[in-house]
Formats: structure tokens, sequence, C-alpha cells
């Protein structure tokens, strides 16, 4: 293999997914040759790996070294071991960056300076931001000659008008960075992309795109471009989700502190980790597990996730001026009849109709012939989005 090949690395607190691209002759994007994840960091860490060439698979899982889960040891191992199985090194390796802030609309070279600037954002996303900038720093102190580059999670969002983007805030906090930044610009990006495939006889089409796994959010798409979405300020807000609570009285959180006397620290806690779908059931955080279930607790958990999901979407709607295409990506939009059937059936009032087989079988274009909105399910990839960005920084 001696064409130039990228790869790109998405580290969160609880995951690490990975993939590698070679670039095409054209000198843009071309085929996957591997893809791995760990999940179930840190206490049960379970490594796996899929590639078109099964030996390529093999070999790196029997190369890479996870005897360290220390980013500071496992990153540079995990790109060891990537190199290894293509049998040569890479041009480069590109990162997702959940909190990019204010003036980063697109992706950058990654330097110290640029690393500083973000430590400052790891309070709007503790989950993903610290994470996401140890594996930078602990690649480039093993490889300094590796040019790493940055795909932020909020650039997708920047195109949103002000008024889309301020809270009803003094002004003086507005314009020191307090907006609403959204997040899974990523994902949405990938979304962007593909409508004129979708969708080829209008290419620009008011596209409603929902975003359903552990972390979940809703985005408006006009003529390509995000002009409103679900979360603001932080990826707690919007729709609940496995763990995080969504929209909340900022009244309730006062409430908390001041008569519960809860510290911030243990609000943080609980709106994070403790609330979302394992908060309402007392279960799991897991929708495939309440689906499983069949307790009443499970069942309200997941009616309370579609009717705040199908509420958000009225509002998304109202800011597209209708709506002409409704897309499901992520874990649970890819996977999830139910919800997939119940936000359908929510929003029947704005045209949307599946068809019940096209949704069992979990086919791409769910809508029937003739329907007013196209329903779509697009899998999920954010990585071929880093490695884009990667390969035009190179």
């Amino acid at each position: 293999m001696t064409e130039r090949v990228v790869a790109t690395l998405n580290v969160g607190s609880s995951s690490i997914k990975m993939a590698a691209y070679a670039a095409a002759h054209s000198g843009g994007l071309g085929p996957r040759l591997l893809r791995a994840e760990i999940a179930g960091l840190p206490e049960a860490a379970r490594l796996s790996a899929v590639a078109g060439n099964s030996n390529l698979a093999s070999a790196f899982l029997s190369g890479a070294d996870v005897s360290d889960l220390r980013l500071s040891a496992l990153a540079p191992r995990l790109i060891i071991a990537i190199e290894e199985a293509l049998g040569q090194p890479l041009t480069a390796l590109g990162h997702r960056v959940v909190q990019g802030g204010r003036h980063n609309h697109s992706s950058r070279a990654a330097t110290p300076e640029l690393l500083a600037e973000l430590d400052s954002l790891c309070a709007l996303a503790p989950d993903h931001q610290p994470y996401n900038l140890a594996a930078i720093r602990a690649v480039s102190a093993a490889r300094p000659e590796l040019p790493q580059t940055l795909s932020f999670d909020t650039a997708f969002h920047r195109t949103q008008p002000r008024i889309a983007q301020i809270y009803a805030l003094p002004r003086a906090l507005t314009d020191s960075g307090i907006l609403r930044y959204g997040y899974h610009g990523l994902s949405y990006a990938h979304i962007a992309r593909h409508l004129p495939e979708l969708l080829p006889a209008h290419r620009h089409k008011r596209t409603l795109a929902l975003h359903l796994g552990s972390g979940s959010s809703l985005c408006a798409i006009l003529d390509g471009r995000s002009i409103a979405t679900s979360m603001g300020f932080s990826a707690l807000s919007g729709i609940p989700m496995a763990t995080r609570c969504g929209d909340i009285d900022p009244g309730l959180l006062l409430y908390l502190m001041d008569d519960r006397h809860m510290s911030a620290a243990q609000v943080s806690h609980m709106l994070r980790k403790q609330s979302g779908l394992l908060g309402v059931s007392g279960i799991s955080g897991d929708l495939r597990a309440l689906e499983a279930s069949g307790a009443p607790e499970a069942e309200e958990a997941i009616a309370l996730f579609v009717y705040r999901i199908v509420r958000e979407c009225g509002s998304l709607i109202a800011a597209l001026g209708g709506l002409d295409a409704l897309i499901f990506t992520g874990g649970v939009g890819e996977n999830s009849r139910r919800v997939r059937s119940g936000i359908s059936a929510g929003l029947a009032w704005a045209g949307i109709r599946i068809d019940p087989d096209a949704n069992a079988n979990g086919s791409r274009l769910l809508s029937p012939a003739g329907s007013p909105v196209s329903v779509f399910v697009l899998p999920a990839d954010e990585e071929s989005e880093i490695a884009r960005d990667c390969l035009a920084l190179v």
C-alpha cells in the first residue's frame, strides 16, 4: 500500500472510535480501510474492528496494545497499531473536538495555541472535550512529526442566524461567548452532504435531522445549512438523553442548590450522569434495555423521550417554515423501530407517514410513495467527515 492514508480518532469518556481512509487519486476522500472502537471505558474495555480486508482487521486487533488505558499511553499505541496493520505510516491524523467556540467555523490544524484556547471550553462539554484534547496532546508528544487536524462539532451550526444563537441574557454575557452553540455538527454535516443523493430532484430541501443516541439532538437544515438546533450552550440541553437531562427550568437548579443544599458539583453529576432515560426509568440509560424491560418505569421513560422529541420537532419545523424531509440517524435513530414509529405518529400533522414494513425492516426509505414528506434512515458517519477535513487541510 503506497497511497496516502489518513486516520481519525474520536475520543470520549466511555469510548474511542478510530478509522483509516485512503486518499483518492483526485486528492479527495477514498475508501475506508479500517474502522475500530474501544467501548465500555474505563471499567470494561472492549476492542473491536471491521475492514473490507479481514486480514487488516485481524492485524490491527492483534497489534493494538490496550493494557494501559491512560490516554497518554493508549492514543499513541493505537496509531502505531493502525500503521503496522496498514504497513505504512499515516499522512495525517484527524480528531473530533466537541466544542470549538465562537471563532472556529471550520476544521483547523492542531497547534499548541489552539489547544490552549480549547482548554477554556472544557466546562461546556466535560464528558468529551478534556478527552479529545488529551488524546491530541498524547499523539503530539509521541509523534511530533505527524500532522494533526481538528474537526469541531459546533462548526456546522455557526451558519445559524444570530437570533437563533443568542439567549435573552444581558448583552455583555452574550458578547463574552454565552451562546447557543449546538453539537453533533459532524453528523449533521454528513447528512447535508448526502441530501443531493437522497433527494436528487430537490437538492435544497427543508430537512429535519434527528441524531438519536446516548447523546441526542435535532437540527433544522435549510439549503444544506443549519438554521436551528435543539442543543444550546452545553451538550446537556435539548431533548432527554441516555443519562443527560435535556432542557430544564433554570429555577429548578436554583432551588436544588438553595433549598436542597446540593453543591454545583452534585447538581452537575446528577444532570449529566443520573438523569435522562436512566433517571426516569431507574433501570438503564440504554434504550435497548428499556424496550426489553416492559416495566412501567421503562415505558414512561420511552414515552417521555418520544414526547419531548415530537415537541422539539414542532419548534424546528416552525423555524424551517415547513418540512420536506425527515432523517433519522445515530444508534437509536438507526435501530429503534419503536422510537421511529412513535415520533412519526406524533408528527402525522406535519405530513409524516412511514410504511410499517419498511420501518420493521430498517429500510433506508421509510415513507411510502407519494408522501408529502420523505422519511429516511441514514447511518451516522462522523469519521468520514473528519477524514475529509483532514485531507483538505494537509
